[in-house]
This record gives C-alpha cells, structure tokens and sequence, in this order.
C-alpha cells in the first residue's frame, strides 16, 4: 500500500524558514505530480504549490518568492522550501502525489497527514 510521510512542520517567528519533507513509499511504478496544500483554520484547503515528474512548478501568489517546491525522483519525496513566513501562512500543510503503484494501473491521488506550521511571535 502505498503511503506518504510528512516531516518539517513546526513553530517559526515572522520571516523564519522551515523545510517541509513528503516520502511515498510502497509499491510505485511511477509518480507523476506532487502539490502541497494547506489549511489554515475557519478556511477551505487550497493548492500551494505544484510540481510535474518533468519540474514544471506552479505556485500559488500569496507565495510566490518565498516558497519552493522540488523533488528527487530517485526517492519519491517532495520538499517544500519555506522562507520569509508570515502569520498568514499558519496552517496545517498537506502533501499529495499523483502516481501509479504498477504499470497496469490508472493514476491515482495519495495525501499525506498533514503536518502543523505555526508561524507567530
């Protein structure tokens, strides 16, 4: 079954860094995007940021300049690089993979737990 473990989250100052960290392990044939998403309470969850197998990124713009979003192919994990955080960017953060566990199976979206980013003087 395939599986995906979020590490990284925690509690920064106003203008800190953390870096967010997504592993998919299992069965993986191949793995074809992976988004963070978050949500702060009281709001619905909205896409962070998006990358493709190729590493074509997107971004959300309450973002841009400040986040970046990458990943290594040989370990199936996606990072999310996080500087320059305002209170606005509390929330809990979620990551997501698109990806098939063999060669006859159709894509499928995995999400991770969640983790807690709490950014507050």
């Amino acid at each position: 079954q395939v599986q995906l473990v979020e590490s990284g989250g925690g509690l920064v100052q106003p203008g800190g860094s953390l870096r967010l960290s997504c592993a998919a392990s299992g069965t993986i044939f191949n793995v074809y995007a992976m988004d963070w998403y978050r949500q702060a309470p009281g709001k619905q969850r909205e896409l962070v940021a998006h990358i493709t197998s190729g590493g074509s990124t997107n971004y959300v713009d309450s973002v841009k300049g400040r986040f970046t979003i990458s990943r290594d192919n040989a370990r199936n994990t996606v990072y999310l690089q996080m500087n320059s955080l305002k209170p606005d960017d509390t929330a809990v953060y979620y990551c997501k993979a698109v990806l098939s566990p063999t060669t006859s199976t159709l894509p499928y979206a995995y999400w991770g737990q969640g983790t807690q980013v709490t950014v507050s003087s």
